[in-house]
């Protein structure tokens, strides 16, 4: 921690897989967003959360992606961060970007729970894809073409002149 002033903790579920970009330098730039929940309810007796972008880096020396492999949608997760203000001039004009960078995370599940989640998520997608190759196989029985007669047509009314 270089700063104790810009340094915080933001514990919550991971909304989806982390998405992964690959730097010139070798480096990785790692995308996710954490569902934080607020510390009250609203009057609905119901918690409501927030949707947290988070921004990683791991060194090009780094094997992988280091600890940020082995998270996965849904999991529970402490991350410790520091807040980062991005300047960029965009069409004229000077924009200015609050981003929450990661410095560490933390897992609050044990691995068993956070790979059973993961194993039903692929049971899930190959049963869907199951289904949809059935779907598919499935022969459609050709229908015999309509035909349309002209005096049919010339009959009616068109809307159109």
């Amino acid at each position: 921690m270089s700063n104790p002033r810009n340094h915080g903790a933001v514990v919550g579920r991971l909304a989806s897989d982390p998405k992964v970009f690959e730097n010139k330098d070798g480096s990785k730039k790692i995308l996710f967003t954490i569902f934080a929940d607020r510390n009250y309810t609203n009057p609905q007796n119901q918690r409501d959360s927030d949707a947290v972008p988070v921004e990683a880096f791991v060194r090009a020396q780094t094997q992988g992606l280091g600890p940020y492999s082995n998270i996965h949608k849904g999991d529970l997760v402490a991350v410790g961060y520091t807040l980062r203000m991005d300047r960029y001039v965009k069409n004229g004009e000077q924009v200015f970007d609050l981003k929450v960078v990661s410095e560490d995370i933390t897992f609050l599940e044990p691995r068993s729970m956070t790979q059973a989640r993961l194993h039903e998520r692929v049971q899930n997608a190959e049963a869907l894809n199951q289904a949809i190759k059935q779907e598919q196989a499935v022969p459609v029985a050709a229908a015999a073409p309509v035909v349309a007669h002209a005096s049919a047509v010339r009959d009616e009314q068109l809307p159109f002149g």
